[in-house]
C-alpha cells in the first residue's frame, strides 16, 4: 500500500463523502414525521462511514485502521438496509444509486482492509 497523506487522499473516504450528500439530498423529501427517525438514523450511519475511515487513518497501528474500516463496514450496511426500508415505505422512487454507491463502498473498503492485513507487519 502506498503511503497516504491524510484519510482524504482515499477514493474510499472521498466517495464515501458523495455518499453523505446524495444521503443529506435524498432524506429532505422524506415525510415530516421521519425527522427524527428514519432520516435521522440514515444521515448518522452515513456520516460515520467517512468519519470512521478518517479515524482510523489516523491511528497509529494497521490493525487499528483496519477496527475502524470494519466499523465503517457496520455502518454501510446499516445504512443499506435503511435505504431498503426507505424505498418499501415509498421514499425513495429508484433507489439503484444509492444502492450503487453502497457496493462500491463497500467493496473498496474490503479492498483497503486486505491491502492492509497483507501489509501487515510491515513498518508496524
Amino acid at each position: 500500500m502506498s503511503k497516504i497523506k491524510t484519510h482524504k487522499d482515499l477514493d474510499v473516504w472521498k466517495k464515501s463523502m458523495d455518499l453523505v450528500d446524495s444521503i443529506y439530498k435524498v432524506t429532505k423529501s422524506f415525510p415530516s414525521e421521519e425527522l427524527y427517525s428514519l432520516t435521522n438514523q440514515m444521515r448518522r450511519a452515513a456520516i460515520s462511514i467517512p468519519s470512521n475511515i478518517a479515524e482510523g487513518a489516523a491511528r497509529g497501528s494497521k490493525n487499528e485502521f483496519i477496527q475502524f474500516l470494519y466499523i465503517a463496514l457496520g455502518s454501510l450496511s446499516e445504512l443499506e438496509t435503511q435505504v431498503i426500508i426507505a424505498g418499501r415505505l415509498g421514499y425513495l422512487t429508484d433507489s439503484s444509486k444509492l444502492s450503487e454507491s453502497i457496493e462500491v463502498i463497500r467493496k473498496l473498503i474490503n479492498g483497503l482492509i486486505y491491502s492492509l492485513k497483507r501489509d501487515r507487519g510491515k513498518n508496524e
